[in-house]
């Protein structure tokens, strides 16, 4: 199985068209469709159903596609890992963030950072601790960023400065926008929208035994798409202070939950992990400004 016939595959999975595939590889269209043939032949299980103007994955060809993006990924990191060995000045560094407030320290050292390597280069991913831990396990990103205390058995980890405060978003002209903060009394029978990572960990800690009273009407993985669900008056979405706009013209309001919930947020990486000079260069200046757990 060939890096190149992972990479045909996959633009085939996302152009859904082997014409339009073809045309962005630069192959014609036989080429491409015997690599596809031999790939299945390979697996020996059907990735494609073929239609008259499209085509569609099958649920292997799902699959695949998880794993290919992946392995495409770690390889063209290994490239300018390798390609950035010799540079002083820059590199790639891959990240993977939660969903935070706090996340502005970050931004504000790589500001600091890049006007000292003016080279640096540096990609974003965004997802909860599950998408981004998988992905830092699998050698995809350098770091990652966490809602949630890491494992010290696998990670090191930087804590950020402050910790991040829960509370509730609701349209500013309901009855429970009157209140100064929000009980789990408050809550009780009313649809609730969190993150599921929230909803596992942080919530259960705010309640205790008082969980059981509280209905969850539907999980997001990002803060922003709950809200919208809020203003169409489907229910009170609990997050984050500061990731929801909640200014005068918003519409909406931000109350904070008592008694006080907050979630503090760490800056992770793989023990006995390996960085590129311009990782580890930013990790050493990121060790000074932030609190380091061994």
């Amino acid at each position: 199985m060939e890096l190149r016939t992972m990479r045909y595959f996959l633009a085939v999975a996302r152009e859904e068209n082997m014409t339009r595939a073809a045309q962005l590889l630069h192959v014609t269209q036989p080429t491409l469709s015997k690599q596809l043939k031999s790939l299945e032949d390979e697996l020996g299980k059907k990735l494609f159903i073929r239609h008259s103007f499209h085509i569609e994955l099958t649920e292997e060809g799902v699959l695949l596609r998880k794993r290919a993006e992946d392995l495409v990924s770690m390889a063209d990191k290994i490239t300018t890992e390798f390609l950035s060995l010799d540079d002083v000045l820059g590199g790639e560094v891959y990240l993977g963030l939660a969903e935070s407030y706090q996340i502005r320290h970050l931004a504000t050292e790589i500001k600091s950072f890049k006007n000292s390597y003016p080279d640096l280069r540096y990609h974003i991913t965004s997802g909860d601790t599950e998408q981004v831990t998988e992905k830092l396990d699998k050698g995809v990103i350098d770091f990652a960023v966490l809602a949630e205390e890491p494992s010290t058995d696998k990670y090191h980890y930087l804590t950020f400065p402050k910790a991040d405060l829960w509370g509730v978003v609701m349209p500013w002209d309901c009855p429970l926008a009157k209140k100064q903060s929000v009980s789990v009394d408050d809550l009780t029978g009313l649809p609730l929208f969190c993150s599921e990572q929230g909803w596992s960990h942080d919530i259960p800690r705010w309640c205790g035994n008082k969980i059981d009273k509280l209905h969850l009407e539907g999980s997001f993985r990002l803060s922003y798409n709950g809200s919208l669900f809020v203003k169409e008056g489907l229910g009170y979405l609990l997050t984050f202070e500061h990731l929801i706009d909640t200014s005068p013209d918003s519409g909406l309001v931000f109350r904070p939950l008592t008694p006080r919930l907050e979630t503090k947020l760490y800056f992770i990486w793989k023990k006995y992990q390996v960085f590129t000079p311009i990782a580890e260069k930013m990790l050493e200046k990121l060790k000074e400004r932030f609190r380091f757990n061994a």
